[in-house]
């Protein structure tokens, strides 16, 4: 069909939504607007679906929802004997709509689902998903996007975002059917009093903090450290358990940010709700300034990413970056365990290929097998689920990647804010207790293991126009690559879509063991680095810069010439 015959039949068939009919209304002559509606379906990625709000086949909608989510319907009573479902979703614009039509849909195809009350954390439905031994889970989420977005991952019975043979077959699902006929649905309530669909009860929600306070250290110090903390949601799901988790381990002298306290999928403070950026954090950093905490503590909407800012120790405060936090963390856990007692046989931590390298030097220093693995977290999921096989996962002492998502623990398969919040808390606690500040503690990092600059830039590509020129750049650099960056020769470079590691000096090329992905990597003299590789959610090209020098200023310069460089072939 053409975008104009898709758009007259979503006319004649979304009278029972009103707000997506008066949308389709509104744009009718637009043919500009109709065709970004329509030229494509939603695409359905490794984690789901991830678009705007609104009408049409290339929007987040109830139409949209249920199909997909009869695909995976399909695909589940394909592979399992009557299987179980576990829902959450967060407080996004109709995230509650669309978890009740994934739930509709599931009921209708015969299968049970578990779904929350209300609004649960990512980590969450993970924990759900394996706690009541479901074959599959839903979250309804668009991460840390604007509030123009929604999203919808699918998670397997092990707790991790579904595998890409698992992708593949509910996509193939899902291609079968149309947007208005054969896919099933019923009535929430009708199906909620036959039993067909239940809330998930208090005890899970407990039985989940309980792991969370599991993976606790030190946390015997924290009621006596003086630690004062300013926390915010940004209007997400974290509200409830990280203050929770906090008060468990004694944090009680905790500020909240009244303005991004409760559920708000508008994000009226913060247009953009992710820590990784100083702009989420603005309203937070107004608060430090009055109550000068030790620590702002961020968690994004879904509350699986956390972001901290600290004191400066100039008056100000300074943002850590995700790598920075990661790599603290990992060395406070292993120093510290080791301290305890409690360092596991052969232990191993997991990071993705575009997370700081610094992390493999911890691990060195402490004896602890450091695993690579692909953007995503998922893909550190699945090596704690490949330990778990073994019967080791208690190998497994931490996991995260650069995009502030870290986990400590076997107990889920995501990244974990609650988890990651307490940590930090612990962290800075300790550390207090010692007379050391966490902008000490991170120079001292940077003393031992040298200074890793890292920059992420996002270069934005929409519309149909725009995917076709994300693919253009990338074959070009592909079939082109550069011998130099910001004036640092090239020494190796790896393309993950062909499986192929070039040695630039002998000439001589290795297979990659890791799943083909459009990854691109450039190993530069000095051990500086680039990865770019276009986003699996999002309309952009990511580029990932790491700069290595002795001093902080030195590595900044070198990556402003990195950066340079990438400016001239990202238009």
């Amino acid at each position: 069909m053409t975008e104009m015959e898709l758009y007259d039949l979503w006319c004649s068939n979304v009278s029972g939504e009103p707000d997506l009919l008066e949308e389709l209304k509104s744009i009718k002559g637009d043919k500009e607007a109709i065709n970004d509606r329509f030229y494509r379906d939603l695409e359905f990625g490794t984690g789901g679906l991830r678009g705007v709000i609104g009408a049409g086949s290339n929007r987040m909608n109830v139409f949209t929802i249920r199909r997909a989510t009869q695909g995976f319907a399909d695909y589940l009573n394909q592979e399992y004997k009557n299987p179980s479902v576990a829902i959450s979703f967060d407080s996004r614009i109709k995230s509650d709509i669309f978890s009740k039509a994934a739930a509709e849909v599931l009921a209708a195809n015969g299968i049970k689902v578990h779904i929350y009350k209300e609004l649960m954390p990512t980590p969450c439905l993970s924990f759900a998903v394996r706690q009541l031994k479901c074959q599959g889970g839903i979250m309804v989420t668009a991460s840390h996007n604007p509030a123009k977005y929604n999203g919808y991952k699918v998670y397997g019975e092990d707790g991790c975002q579904i595998t890409l043979r698992g992708a593949e077959i509910v996509l193939e699902k899902i291609n079968s059917h149309d947007y208005f006929t054969g896919i099933k649905s019923s009535s929430f309530d009708e199906e909620l009093a036959k039993g067909n669909i239940s809330y998930i009860g208090d005890d899970v929600i407990e039985a989940f903090y309980q792991n969370v306070l599991n993976e606790g250290i030190n946390t015997d110090l924290c009621a006596s450290s003086g630690l004062k903390v300013v926390y915010t949601p940004l209007n997400g799901t974290g509200n409830k358990p990280v203050r929770e988790i906090l008060k468990r381990i004694g944090i009680s002298d905790v500020t909240i940010v009244k303005e991004q306290e409760n559920p708000d999928g508008h994000f009226t403070t913060c247009p953009y709700p992710n820590p990784e950026i100083r702009e989420a954090l603005e309203v937070g950093l107004r608060y430090c300034n009055e109550v000068k905490p030790d620590l702002l503590l961020a968690t994004d909407p879904d509350c699986d990413r956390v972001g901290i800012a600290v004191p400066d120790g100039k008056g100000g405060y300074a943002l850590f970056s995700g790598n920075e936090v990661g790599a603290m963390l990992l060395e406070y856990i292993c120093e510290q365990r080791i301290k305890k007692g409690t360092m596991p046989k052969n232990p191993v931590a997991v990071k993705t290929i575009v997370t700081t390298d610094i992390a493999s030097l911890i691990a060195k220093e402490y004896g602890v097998e450091i695993i690579n693995v692909l953007t995503g977290f998922k893909f550190i999921g699945e090596q704690i689920g490949l330990l778990e096989e073994k019967g080791e996962e208690n190998r497994y002492i931490f996991g995260f990647e650069e995009s502030y998502g870290y986990l400590s623990g076997a107990y889920v398969r995501d990244k974990d804010a609650v988890n990651a919040s307490m940590l930090i808390c612990e962290m800075a606690a300790y550390y207090r207790t010692q007379g050391i500040s966490l902008i000490q503690a991170r120079e001292n990092m940077y003393k031992k293991y040298g200074v890793f600059y890292q920059t992420l830039y996002s270069f934005e590509f929409d519309g149909e126009s725009g995917m076709k020129r994300m693919n253009e750049i990338m074959s070009d650099i592909r079939t082109n690559p550069f011998d130099s960056i910001g004036g640092l020769k090239v020494v190796k470079f790896e393309d993950y879509k062909q499986s192929t590691s070039k040695d630039i000096a002998t000439g001589k090329v290795t297979e990659l063991t890791l799943p083909k992905s459009n990854v691109l990597a450039f190993y530069l003299e000095g051990g500086c680095k680039a990865i770019i590789r276009p986003s699996g959610t999002e309309p952009k090209i990511k580029t990932y810069l790491t700069a290595k020098a002795s001093t902080h200023d030195e590595a900044a310069a070198i990556e402003q010439k990195l950066y340079g460089d990438f400016t001239k072939c990202m238009k």
